[in-house]
């Protein structure tokens, strides 16, 4: 790539320009692209019109003030920095003046330096010298984050306001920054999860099951519970108190998932007691429900309402986040289809729970019908659980939930 070609002036001899304005439109074989001027004063003379080509490096118009004289500008010296040659990196190449007081627009300059656009979008209306800002990037690129961290900490960032012509406008779009006081809440999720995934040896298995059945035994239980008698009337039971009811009924058959580890023992635990995940406005809280496999369904779904209230205003006790043998996370009211959680220490194992998802499906006689589907992932400790316990722990939770008939005897 050696010329450009001048596709479209957008000032002309004559005009005032100011710095950030967008001169003219140069296209090569690379791409066409804006020419930026980055000072301010009178567009004095234009060397290179519309249509013409220009080699790589020479001068295409002069800015300086009104009623200087305007010199010859010399040939290009082929004995130069032949940096002035090469590729052009799109928007990455920073167009600088030359003069000191008389301002030459070249397609490229003579000293190139790696930005991102938005950083000499960002660099432009806040005055910023790009010559000092160090990069971050790639081969030393400078990034929106560089040019931030150049600003004073204090100073906002300049909003210039559009020029008329649309070809030179300009909506510089910025997320205002701050800085967040850590809560006790997030200090203590961080360690616990840094220190769960940096000392357990996680794995990861994942089932699809069929989500029909469940569906329609949580209608019907619903339905019943709407006409039960007045204690129990107005009750409503929730998929994931179901899914909590699964993985206990599940637990007794594959104990190995309700372990933790000791220094020189495999402590098997006694009780199931179930952690699950209550968003919260700081982050995530897992309170737990205290042996599990004495509780029906019912009463499952009351304590985990009562602990869902109290997480929400922030009433729980220490001894009601504490305990906890296994833990179940569901993201599938958010739409999450699939998912891995981090284990919560002491546990062996966490079930992570994605949405229900309609889709066709594949019939015991070959068939497609339109069914629904969800996806269990299981998060395992490797040093409690082996991979075929894990998936044996799947295929009996799996089994509970698509025949939840099953929960019963």
């Amino acid at each position: 790539m050696t010329v450009g070609t001048v596709v479209k002036w957008h000032k002309q001899a004559g005009d005032r320009v100011a710095n950030g304005d967008i001169l003219a439109e140069i296209e090569t074989d690379k791409a066409t692209m804006e020419l930026e001027n980055f000072d301010d004063g009178t567009l004095l003379k234009i060397f290179v019109e519309e249509g013409e080509e220009a080699e790589i490096g020479s001068a295409l118009a002069i800015v300086g003030e009104q009623g200087e004289e305007i010199p010859e500008i010399p040939e290009r010296n082929d004995d130069k920095d032949q940096s002035v040659s090469g590729e052009l990196d799109s928007e990455e190449e920073y167009i600088q003046p030359i003069l000191p007081e008389q301002k030459t627009e070249p397609i490229f300059q003579e000293q190139r330096i790696k930005v991102s656009p938005l950083a000499k979008k960002i660099a432009l209306k806040n005055s910023i010298d790009l010559a000092q800002v160090v990069g971050s990037g790639p081969q030393g690129r400078i990034i929106k984050a560089d040019v931030e961290n150049f600003l004073s900490p204090n100073t906002t960032p300049v909003r210039q306001s559009d020029a008329a012509d649309t070809h030179t406008s300009t909506n510089l779009r910025i997320l205002p920054g701050k800085k967040v006081p850590l809560t006790n809440i997030r200090s203590i999720i961080a360690k616990r999860l840094l220190d769960s995934k940096t000392s357990i040896p996680h794995f990861y298995l994942q089932r699809e099951i069929n989500a029909l059945p469940l569906r329609l035994a949580r209608e019907a239980i619903n339905i019943k519970l709407a006409t039960h008698t007045e204690e129990n009337k107005g009750a409503r039971i929730s998929l994931n108190d179901i899914i909590l009811k699964a993985c206990s009924e599940s637990i007794f058959a594959v104990p190995e998932i309700n372990t933790s580890w000791g220094e020189k023992e495999i402590i098997f635990h006694e009780d199931i007691n179930l952690s699950f995940g209550v968003a919260v406005e700081d982050g995530l809280l897992t309170p737990v429900i205290r042996e599990a496999q004495n509780l029906d369904l019912l009463g499952i779904s009351v304590h985990a309402k009562s602990l869902i209230e109290k997480a929400r205003s922030k009433k729980l006790k220490p001894d009601e986040m504490s305990g906890s043998t296994f833990t179940v996370t569901n993201l599938g009211m958010f739409g999450i289809d699939f998912f891995s959680g981090i284990i919560n220490p002491p546990n062996a194992a966490i079930l992570s729970i994605g949405a229900s998802i309609k889709k066709p499906v594949v019939a015991q006689d070959g068939s497609i019908q339109p069914g629904e589907t969800m996806t269990l992932g299981l998060s395992c400790d490797h040093r409690l659980i082996d991979g075929a316990v894990g998936a044996q722990f799947l295929s009996v939770l799996a089994a509970n939930l698509e025949n939840p008939a099953l929960m019963l005897v």
